[in-house]
């Protein structure tokens, strides 16, 4: 174990922190190094997939923007005392390099290895950076871009690696495109937990409105919210479409894999999914989000002309049913919106994830010598 290099990640909050995490992990284990993961109690719920080799280290962290003032008053004090705790960890077990990965619980091991000037970079998964990592972009010596183009700081280059993406994903990656035609097509619309209500409410009716001539063979797979689901059932079958609605789906990457079409929010890790399989798509940025970041997501993919970009407030039915119409009726620009998505995809994300972390490794002992 001495012998081995060590690399800390920091990451919590959410799967969308914790996941391109994991993927590094997995990548660095590989390669012969130690992995600590730091978080704190949130963020090691969301740690159950990470490899066993990881050794997770709570650490003390809050937010500032969310809770009651008794909460916003104690968060400081809980922040300096995870940054006291990494820091002395880092001197007990000096880490060859630190990756943060957003989210309030990587402050502590950011602030501990810009203090001890240990070698660090960050990923950041959106097209614009988080609150924490725009906090310590000038304070690392890379910032690995997920979602390219992005929105950075005036001063800090970005370095564009891509999202990673799970194994079944890269399973079905660049799986082949059968463009729409007189024969059963598949539309996916997938919303995620947050904010899907206005695809069930939209996306049904404009399906409804379509020609003839492409909505007879259209088959649609349609995540809703449980409060949703029974209404969005009824109305497909109302109007003689074939629909498989449900809140959950098991295997997304194999109905992307068979649609012709995908009809989506625009979260990192769903861009990601979408160009890498390369699918033509419909992105729908959640208008809520903190400083409008899925619209920064979907802007990589509308301007590869892989995707078509609908603010919340253009999506009306009409609208919605003119596009779903002017893609699946039209095989050519189905098929080139296809390639342009794929081309558009980065399954060498992990790949490049963990040679930039190596590089930052060597660099530092190549400066020792």
């Amino acid at each position: 174990m001495a012998g081995k290099p060590l690399l800390i990640i920091a990451a919590g909050g959410t799967g969308g922190h914790m996941f391109p995490a994991q993927a590094l992990a997995e990548a660095m284990l590989a390669h012969g190094w130690r992995v600590v993961l730091s978080t704190d109690a949130r963020g090691a719920r969301y740690a159950g997939g990470f490899p066993a080799d990881v050794k997770i280290e709570q650490v003390s962290s809050a937010t500032l923007s969310r809770g009651g003032i008794l909460a916003k008053v104690l968060a400081p004090f809980q922040i300096i005392a995870g940054c006291v705790g990494a820091t002395l960890a880092m001197l007990r077990d000096r880490p060859d390099v630190v990756v943060g990965f957003g989210g309030y619980p990587s402050i502590p091991a950011l602030t501990a290895a810009t203090l001890l000037r240990r070698p660090r970079m960050l990923h950041e998964q959106n097209g614009v950076l988080g609150r924490v990592n725009k906090l310590f972009a000038s304070r690392v010596s890379r910032v690995a871009c997920g979602t390219w183009p992005m929105s950075l700081p005036d001063g800090i280059e970005g370095v564009p690696t891509g999202n990673p993406v799970r194994e079944t994903v890269l399973a079905r990656a660049a799986a082949g495109y059968i463009p729409p035609g007189d024969y059963p097509m598949s539309i996916v619309v997938i919303g995620g937990s947050q904010g899907a209500r206005i695809l069930s409410d939209v996306v049904p009716a404009a399906i409804a409105r379509l020609p003839e001539s492409v909505s007879a063979n259209v088959r649609v797979i349609h995540q809703a919210r449980g409060e949703d689901e029974a209404r969005v059932t009824e109305f497909y079958a109302q109007h003689g479409i074939t629909a498989h609605v449900q809140p959950f789906f098991d295997d997304i990457p194999t109905l992307f894999a068979e649609a012709q079409l995908v009809i989506s929010r625009a979260g990192a890790s769903s861009v990601a999914d979408i160009s890498v399989i390369g699918r033509p798509s419909i992105l729908v940025p959640l208008g809520i989000a903190t400083d409008d970041h899925q619209t920064a997501n979907a802007r990589g993919l509308a301007e590869a002309g892989g995707a078509v970009v609908m603010a919340e407030d253009t999506f009306t039915v009409e609208a919605v049913a003119a596009q779903i119409s002017g893609i699946l009726g039209d095989p050519k620009k189905a098929t080139a919106m296809a390639q342009a998505a794929l081309g558009a995809g980065r399954p060498d994300a992990t790949q490049a994830l963990a040679d930039l972390t190596l590089e930052l490794a060597q660099s530092q002992h190549k400066t020792q010598k």
